[in-house]
């Protein structure tokens, strides 16, 4: 079987196992309906001018990346931590530049965190892939096996074991694409509404 039809077949497999999202065929690293995305811009979240050199007080860099260290937790929700950042804000004047290190610091945990994901998704979408075509051999080869005048049993014993086993190992990982596929989106979402609050808070001099 050639590789074409069965990175199609796989492909096809990865939908019919319930994912319920429309993979794009041209890629076979990214099965996922979202558009992937594989880098994010700070320019577009973040509207104020970015300060240039890094924090060097060190009371001030601790402070910035302990509430840096809390956005960043995704378990906690964005909203609920709206009393973190106007604590922190009033206690700097909400100045620009030391709330825009808050979201850099941010933004490179998270960016960082979401490039990882990505780059699993595309480990996870080959190995299914490659797992795929191992089954469409081992169909191949089944079928040769029980068209042949004097079939080999034992081997078609082993063949049916190995089918048996992938198919359950293909359909329990491709489960979990949906959340797999969700997590950068979810990331890029979680970082639009940390640097809006963040923003909401800056007071331009006077």
């Amino acid at each position: 079987m050639s590789r074409s039809k069965s990175l199609g077949i796989a492909l096809s497999l990865m939908l019919a196992a319930g994912s319920g999202h429309a993979a794009d065929f041209s890629d076979p690293t990214w099965p996922c309906i979202q558009r992937k995305v594989p880098t994010l811009s700070v320019g577009l979240m973040w509207t104020h001018p970015l300060p240039d050199a890094p924090e060097t007080d060190p009371d001030l860099k601790r402070d910035i990346d302990r509430l840096a260290a809390k956005l960043a937790l995704r378990r906690l929700e964005v909203e609920a931590l709206r009393p973190d950042i106007e604590e922190f804000a009033a206690r700097h004047d909400g100045a620009p530049d030391i709330l825009g290190h808050v979201f850099q610091r941010v933004f490179t945990t998270l960016s960082t965190r979401r490039a990882r994901v990505i780059s699993g998704i595309e480990e996870f979408s080959l190995s299914q892939i490659a797992l795929s075509e191992r089954i469409d051999t081992a169909r191949a080869e089944m079928t040769r096996l029980t068209d042949a005048e004097d079939p080999d049993y034992d081997r078609m014993d082993a063949l049916e074991e190995q089918l048996d086993w992938d198919q359950v190992i293909y359909t329990d990982r491709q489960s979990t694409i949906t959340y797999l596929c969700e997590t950068p989106t979810l990331i890029e979402k979680r970082l639009y509404s940390i640097a809006q609050i963040l923003q909401q808070q800056i007071k331009e001099p006077g």
